[in-house]
């Protein structure tokens, strides 16, 4: 058997030993985002630190735990915080956790990160909704042999997000009155922040947004033929761009000032899209 999928096959064990919830939707927070998952109703909550094999997260603001329960009664798995390539972890520990859902039976993956605005219309507490992505400055988690249980050796990107959720997230902002900008986001490895040069190549290649995760998850979603789609919240304005020197807690002041709108606007597209299945 291949090594990741029996890493990712323990895990699943493990996990089963405390809850045999079976999400539909399965949804990753962000930097600064984490305190969505207060809000999931009839939570079941399992730390990281108690799945035998499971990466931890390292990162100040990531509580490391999943949620399952409830949003807008649809059936949730909420990752509090991710995993991080710059946290010492192999591309495959990054990407799997959200593996481990689709294996729970989630169809459906909806990410979320704090990321630095490239286009210069773009200001700090603006939301994106991610339409495309660059990955090609990050390793790919599908190299090594292929993890054949879960998809095809050389699985198609044309889409990565999926047109038809990107619609219902769009729908909800509107509804709400959120302002939603769409765009291009790149990962890069971090942990540093982007120099000026970086972002000015970013923004030659068609980047609006760039952070350190997202992109390398929704590659191993689609993957294993995973629904995803993505909203990027726009902490600071990248290198060369701003006044002042990047921070990570400039990340998390942001972030917290757009908490309401981000949960509203989560919320409202995870209710539409348990409505979608109902259809």
């Amino acid at each position: 058997m291949n090594g990741v999928y029996a890493k990712m096959e323990s895990c699943l064990r493990s996990l089963r030993e405390k809850t045999d919830f079976v999400p539909e939707v399965a949804l990753v927070l962000g930097s600064g985002l984490g305190a969505f998952a207060d809000l999931v109703e009839d939570a079941i909550s399992v730390s990281y630190a108690d799945i035998q094999g499971f990466p931890v997260s390292t990162v100040p603001g990531h509580k490391g735990r999943f949620v399952f329960g409830t949003v807008g009664g649809v059936k949730t798995a909420v990752m509090q915080g991710r995993v991080h390539y710059y946290e010492g972890y192999s591309v495959t520990d990054v990407v799997l956790p959200v593996r481990l859902m689709a294996m729970m039976g989630a169809k459906k993956l909806f990410l979320t990160n704090a990321s630095g605005g490239v286009n210069p219309a773009f200001r700090a507490g603006d939301f994106m909704l991610i339409t495309d992505q660059i990955m090609s400055f990050f390793p790919n988690p599908l190299v090594g042999a292929n993890v054949d249980e879960l998809g095809t050796r050389f699985p198609d990107m044309s889409r990565v997000y999926d047109p038809a959720l990107c619609g219902l997230i769009c729908e909800a902002a509107r509804e709400n009155g959120i302002a939603l900008r769409q765009g291009v986001y790149c990962q890069l490895t971090g942990p540093s922040f982007e120099t000026p040069a970086e972002i000015r190549m970013l923004g030659r290649l068609g980047v609006d947004a760039v952070g350190m995760s997202t992109a390398c998850e929704a590659t191993a979603a689609r993957h294993a033929g995973m629904r995803v789609c993505g909203i990027s919240c726009i902490t600071n304005q990248a290198a060369g761009l701003s006044k002042t020197p990047l921070s990570h807690a400039e990340v998390q002041e942001t972030a917290d000032r757009v908490a309401p709108l981000f949960r509203r606007l989560v919320w409202d597209s995870i209710a539409r899209m348990g409505r979608e299945a109902e259809q």
